[in-house]
């Protein structure tokens, strides 16, 4: 089980310094406030194939990321 547990560790470090690298690679986003009123409205062609664009891969890689550090994170507590 030590073995499992020190692999999964390994694991779960890189995978938080990927995160960050990810997460500081994503850019900064100026709405502020004004989304909540309306002021950001979604319709722009820009919001409609955000998914496509390098924006949009990095913003499913840190979701993906982020659950599989939780993941992880939560097999180690029960392994461990």
């Amino acid at each position: 089980m030590a073995t499992i547990s020190l692999v999964l560790s390994v694991v779960l470090l890189i995978l938080s310094v990927l995160l960050c690298i990810i997460i500081l690679l994503q850019s900064k986003r100026s709405a502020g406030l004004g989304a909540i009123s309306g002021g950001g409205s979604g319709d722009t062609y820009w919001s409609k194939n955000k998914g496509s664009s390098m924006e949009g891969a990095l913003e499913r890689y840190t979701k993906i990321g982020g659950a599989l550090f939780m993941i992880i994170a939560f097999v180690i507590n029960l392994v461990g």
